[in-house]
């Protein structure tokens, strides 16, 4: 009978790995994969080590090979259009807009006009018809600060 070497073995569980990210993909099961791939490399470079080390060392190698890709790697790959993290909030994009009040403020509630549509106002009382520009949203309700 023939034996296989032990490093063949973590390239061969690297390949099953990444193939299996092929499968199910999300970038989760490429990493192990490479760290299970590098265990392979160094277990080449170092036959003499033991079954407890090679499990301690992958277990590093594979949390490290996640972190990178969290950290560093997975920010650099997002490529995102400018304006584009909020593109299903509406309400958000209102944000730094100027809008006029359709139902004065008073007690800090009022109403403005968007578009054909009316919002909820919050903020400083304020006359029917002053223009407001809107700080930041709470929900449904736009905060609103007066424009000079």
């Amino acid at each position: 009978m023939w034996q296989l070497a032990v490093h063949y073995l973590w390239w061969i569980l690297a390949l099953l790995l990444i193939a299996g990210e092929l499968l199910l993909p999300g970038y989760f099961l490429l990493w192990i994969g490479l760290a299970a791939a590098a265990m392979g490399v160094l277990l080449w470079a170092v036959p003499t080590m033991g079954l407890l080390a090679q499990a301690i060392v992958f277990g590093v190698l594979a949390f490290a090979s996640c972190v990178a890709y969290a950290r560093w790697l997975r920010p650099k790959l997002e490529r995102r259009a400018p304006g584009s993290e909020r593109l299903n909030r509406r309400a958000e994009q209102m944000i730094g807009q100027r809008y006029e009040l359709i139902e004065a403020i008073v007690n800090g509630r009022g109403k403005a006009r968007v578009g054909d549509g009316q919002w909820l106002v919050n903020g400083p009382d304020l006359p029917q018809g002053a223009t407001v520009e809107v700080v930041s949203v709470d929900g449904t309700t736009l905060q609103v600060r007066a424009v000079a």
